[in-house]
């Protein structure tokens, strides 16, 4: 039996996988998984590329992970008549530095930075001045009395278990402390406040989305939904199922960044996950919501029957679900009859009968789709018409609505571009060059991908006047 593969289990956790993850992610059992990492066997050739790029590694250095607990190599024992070397000390954890989960090959992984790079990089918030400039003994009293009561083994768990350093501004040390005992024992640390604030911290990315788009909200997202993975099995029974809701929303969460990035993939395995732990959690109204935004991908992958039977289900279900949320739901039933050949006059009951849902009073216990409001179903409502071939109906209410001020950038960005096909399609090449030129420079900005593809679409529709410069133009601006 060969060694433990340590190097192989930090590069799992430093890309916020739990053994669990991986081997969903690699489609095979969680015990494969724990074999490889206690060195008794090796994955299959042709497994290899994959799980190198899960880790976000390269071959060459996931081939020196795997040597390091080959089978039939045990680690050779010291002479009798010499006593073994002693094992190093951990070292502690720096004091003027931290881990930053960066996003490589989409996906996270821990990069050290020490102190001054944080200082110039306009990071040297995350630490106290003293510990970023190197100069502990400047450290206020304190500050450096907190800080040295947190044990190495505290400091190197908050970091090493996928906690994004954006999170730290937050946190006052003491608080810090309590998150990192959290991390490292989580049945006597997991609480109601370490609950909080993960939640805090979970309404904070989504506040910042619209504006910072998905490469810099993942991170945290990510860490937030990692943590929960790793210690929801740990927690006390009574603080389990609050946990679990929390992840099934983070889930949900993390399931539509990655939507707004095209990984279709990563996409659905969250909102599987957000599913699975929403059942466990008994929380039937998250359920229902995960259905429709399933029924929001299907959209994007074209699969109107899909997103047919996924919107029916929302509004059939054993839950109760706001009316926003019903009202979006019988949207997008609409929305999916067109794709499947109806016309706008036979949906436009469907979409009277979304507007009339929404202007229902709620009771307000429920936060579920608490963006979701007249002008989203006004946007809707002209994808609709677009689908149904009516694309001037739809630019009548683009002009009507579509104000920058009522929107984050990304979603302003989107919805331009989707402004830009009606154009298209209506005969205006000009005008939906111009507005997708417009579009594009949002979509940089926030790294939106799914505002990319669809201008993608809006070329494909100005094909006739391709030679046009404002065409051109924007092809150019899209290639770029």
């Amino acid at each position: 039996m060969g060694g433990r593969r340590h190097g192989l289990i930090r590069a799992r956790k430093a890309a916020i996988y739990t053994q669990e993850s991986l081997a969903h992610a690699l489609d095979m059992d969680m015990k494969t998984v724990g074999t490889w990492e206690r060195g008794e066997a090796e994955p299959v050739p042709y497994k290899r590329p994959k799980l190198a790029k899960l880790l976000g590694i390269s071959l060459a250095k996931l081939e020196e992970l795997l040597a390091e607990g080959t089978a039939g190599v045990p680690a050779e024992p010291a002479p009798a008549d010499e006593p073994a070397a002693p094992s190093p000390a951990p070292s502690p954890a720096p004091r003027g530095g931290l881990l930053l989960p960066v996003i490589v090959d989409g996906r996270p992984v821990l990069m050290p930075l020490d102190g001054a790079t944080a200082a110039t990089s306009g990071l040297g918030s995350l630490l106290p001045p003293a510990l970023v400039a190197g100069d502990e003994a400047n450290l206020p009293a304190a500050q450096a009395a907190e800080w040295d009561a947190m044990s190495p083994l505290s400091r190197r768990s908050l970091l090493t278990n996928g906690f994004a350093a954006a999170a730290l501004p937050a946190l006052g040390l003491d608080d810090l402390h309590r998150v990192a005992e959290a991390m490292a024992d989580a049945r006597r640390y997991f609480d109601g406040p370490v609950l909080d604030y993960f939640s805090r911290q979970l309404d904070i990315c989504k506040s910042d989305d619209g504006t910072l788009g998905p490469a810099k909200t993942l991170p945290l997202v990510l860490g937030v939904v990692g943590a929960i993975e790793e210690h929801a099995r740990d927690v006390k029974p009574s603080i389990r199922r609050d946990l679990l809701r929390l992840g099934a929303e983070s889930a949900e969460f993390a399931g539509w960044l990655y939507r707004d990035v095209r990984d279709f993939g990563r996409t659905l395995y969250w909102y599987d996950r957000a599913m699975e732990w929403a059942q466990e959690a008994n929380d039937p109204a998250m359920q229902g919501y995960v259905l429709l935004k399933k029924a929001q991908l299907a959209f994007d992958q074209r699969e109107p029957q899909r997103m047919l039977t996924l919107a029916q289900a929302v509004q059939h279900g054993p839950w109760s679900l706001p009316n926003r949320v019903q009202a979006e739901s019988v949207q997008q039933e609409a929305r999916a009859e067109v794709m499947l050949g109806a016309t706008a006059d036979a949906v436009a009951p469907k979409l009277d009968q979304a507007r009339q849902l929404l202007g229902a009073r709620d009771d307000g216990a429920s936060t579920l789709g608490a963006h979701y409001n007249d002008t989203l179903l006004t946007m809707q409502t002209a994808i609709c018409y677009t689908e149904a071939g009516a694309p001037r109906r739809a630019v009548e209410l683009y002009d009507e609505s579509l104000v920058e001020d009522r929107f984050s950038p990304r979603d302003y960005g989107f919805f331009l571009s989707l402004r830009a096909g009606s154009l298209a399609l209506a005969g205006e090449p000009d005008e939906a060059a111009r507005t997708g030129v417009e579009s594009a420079a949002r979509a940089d900005s926030t790294s939106s991908r799914r505002t990319k593809q669809e201008l993608v679409r809006v070329l494909e529709h100005l094909r006739p006047w391709t030679n046009r410069p404002a065409v051109t133009q924007l092809r150019e601006v899209v290639a770029s």
